[in-house]
């Protein structure tokens, strides 16, 4: 196994910086530099890695799916970075990590590796950000699209970073593969890391070089529509043991503790971003208030990750669930979505509490919750 550098432990402390050595950082370049695939370059695990000449290219093979292979003493905010990258037989995904600070908080680019030679594969790119420990694919699920992917030779990767913003191109440098119009992941700056058996080589990064790309996030389709159920209150967590429901135990007293929480982009009710990963089962609860004028029937249109218990006005209205793999998962292919499901409210004059339990164990975990109409209703600002 290879470590980082002593001058990069000595600079680290110099500056005081409190993280994982591994994650020390001391050269941030200003000019693009090609990173050697040589092992003195890179942390991996015992015999996780080769370093051999493949189609005439020095190249970096990993043979093992144990965890990532860092780049050593490395420091990546903004710019390009681009690789070439040959798929090797039972590798479900590659991925590339940025702006990494440990293993659980980085942004993350990966492909599909079985859509290769399916350009029409709606999932074989997908930008997911590490939140917490978790990947949250199954939330953005409109950050994936199709890719010109090679099972054979070289496939040619290029990642433009500017501020909120990247772009991604696979062997395709005239077409963006993905556009992306808001990073989402909790950190700025950071190091570099691959992971997949695969093998990669002629790794270029060159710091600052954005291509006129604006560091600004681009435009939410959901920003100027009010339908939207964007201000909520959140109890804290509860374990939740696998195949229980909700009972009149679990129910919020008097003596829960609420917090109060806001909608993301597209009206993501981000709650792996609030409370981390779920290494059991856990429940939460969210309430908001809608005021109607008359008595009514409103539709609400709902997205959720994984499974959901509606009440309103403490009647038990809707219940189901959106388990990824099992026959019960809702389109768009088990990812929470706008799409999920709709139900009808009957909604009192006066106020009205929505109240959801959200239980989730796996990957991403929250609601997205918009009303077909909000003529003569009011909802919590």
């Amino acid at each position: 196994m290879k470590t980082l550098p002593t001058l990069s432990i000595l600079i680290a402390l110099t500056l005081g910086r409190e993280a994982d050595l591994r994650y020390g950082y001391s050269f941030k370049p200003d000019k693009e530099i090609k990173i050697p695939m040589e092992a003195e370059r890179w942390d991996y695990a015992e015999n996780q890695v080769e370093f051999i000449n493949y189609q005439s290219e020095e190249a970096m093979k990993i043979l093992k799916d144990q965890g990532q292979v860092v780049l050593n003493d490395f420091l990546f905010t903004d710019g390009t970075i681009e690789f070439d990258v040959a798929l090797t037989s039972g590798a479900p995904f590659v991925s590339i990590y940025f702006r990494q600070q440990n293993p659980d908080n980085a942004e993350c680019f990966y492909l599909r590796t079985y859509r290769a030679g399916n350009p029409d594969g709606a999932d074989a790119a997908q930008y997911a950000p590490m939140v917490k420990g978790v990947n949250l694919w199954d939330v953005l699920g409109h950050y994936q699209g199709p890719a010109v992917l090679r099972a054979e030779g070289w496939n040619h990767i290029k990642l433009v970073v500017s501020g909120e913003r990247m772009v991604v191109f696979v062997n395709n440098l005239e077409q963006p593969t993905l556009n992306i119009p808001k990073l989402e992941g909790n950190t700025t700056q950071g190091s570099l890391a691959f992971e997949g058996r695969a093998i990669f080589t002629n790794l270029v990064i060159n710091p600052h070089e954005v291509e006129g790309l604006t560091p600004q996030a681009g435009y939410d389709p959901t920003y100027n529509d009010p339908r939207y159920l964007q201000k909520w209150s959140v109890s804290e967590p509860t374990d939740f043991p696998r195949g229980r429901e909700v009972g009149e135990k679990d129910f919020p007293t008097d003596q829960t503790r609420w917090d109060a929480i806001a909608a993301e982009r597209r009206g993501l009710m981000n709650l792996t971003r609030r409370f981390g990963k779920n290494e059991n089962r856990r429940l939460v609860w969210l309430k908001t208030k809608i005021s109607s004028e008359t008595d009514q029937q409103r539709r609400l249109d709902l997205g959720f990750s994984d499974e959901v218990w509606i009440f309103i006005n403490d009647r038990l209205l809707y219940v189901d669930k959106n388990l990824y793999g099992s026959p019960i998962m809702k389109e768009p292919d088990g990812r929470c979505s706008i799409e999920n499901t709709s139900l009808m409210i009957p909604l009192q004059a006066g106020d009205n509490e929505l109240l959801i339990g959200i239980a989730n164990d796996f990957y991403g975990w929250g609601i997205v919750a918009r009303l077909d109409q909000i003529e003569n209703v009011t909802i919590q600002k």
